[in-house]
């Protein structure tokens, strides 16, 4: 039986198979049952992992079954800017500290040769992931409330449970030293166990061409991490990866003051944010 399974699980590879998603369910499905077959009642580490990433896989194919051309390359552009955030975080050499504030708040850089120059902002927060997670990702429209730096941001268009599109218009720095900017935004929302992530990179829609009057700007790879603190899991350890392309004429100088004091200024707004809520939601457990 196994051998039968092995040729319907590779027939899906080639390119006029690999549309004909009833054929890849099947495919996984029965690789899934022999693979239950074979592990009993004592499964080895490898039928283990193939079993994991097999129901991973056959859970993509029908999440994204249903999705046109378009969103499907929406999806695969916020997961490349997933993959590309996280692995210039997992690379800890190169960093230099920008400025770092008396509660400890940090943001650090580095060039890169195919992006540029990066920020990252390190800070410790009160809250848990998920109540941060809720916050950015189920009121990301809101963040215009509480974030004097964004004038608005909006879904231009939801794909699946994990995909959107946005469009931010961000406010002119006092002095209107860096006029109004907008941004088009594919956005990737994972969890992978109890780390939260949030990445996102520019592109384009339909529905948002260029503004009059205003820059249409680039970001990305951009990323926020939420990661629960490891001596209190009611704290959060957040990471945001900041890469951005301003467009117009301004001095590097004041690009990096104003992209690095940007960050430090939203970790403070959150906290307040955040803070505002909690005795609401006290109120609310109590009721």
């Amino acid at each position: 039986m196994l051998p039968a399974t092995f040729k319907l699980c590779a027939g899906i590879s080639y390119r006029h198979m690999r549309n004909m998603t009833g054929l890849q369910k099947n495919a996984l499905v029965a690789l899934h049952h022999e693979l239950n077959r074979l592990a009993g009642p004592g499964p080895s580490s490898w039928i283990n992992h193939v079993r994991r990433r097999s129901s991973l896989l056959s859970s993509r194919i029908i999440e994204q079954e249903g999705l046109n051309e378009a969103e499907l390359s929406y999806v695969k552009q916020g997961e490349d800017a997933l993959n590309k955030a996280i692995s210039i975080l997992s690379d800890q050499d190169g960093w230099t500290v920008e400025t770092v504030a008396a509660n400890g708040d940090k943001v650090l850089s580095k060039v890169l040769p195919d992006i540029g120059k990066v920020f990252k902002l390190e800070v410790m927060l009160e809250q848990p992931p998920d109540s941060l997670y809720e916050e950015l990702v189920g009121n990301m429209e809101q963040m215009g409330d509480w974030n004097p730096n964004v004038k608005q941001v909006k879904i231009l268009q939801q794909i699946g449970q994990d995909t959107m599109v946005t469009h931010e218009v961000a406010a002119e720095t006092p002095g209107n030293v860096v006029g109004p900017r907008d941004f088009v935004s594919v956005r990737c929302a994972k969890r992978r166990g109890s780390t939260c992530f949030l990445a996102g990179m520019s592109t384009q829609h339909p529905n948002m061409p260029e503004q009059r009057g205003v820059v249409r700007a680039e970001n990305g790879p951009t990323c926020i991490v939420l990661k629960p603190c490891a001596e209190d899991v009611t704290k959060t350890k957040f990471t945001w990866l900041l890469s951005l392309d301003l467009k117009g004429w301004i001095p590097k100088t004041i690009i990096n003051k104003v992209l690095s004091q940007t960050q430090m200024d939203f970790a403070n707004y959150l906290r307040h944010r955040m803070a505002a809520h909690a005795p609401m939601e006290m109120a609310s457990v109590a009721c």
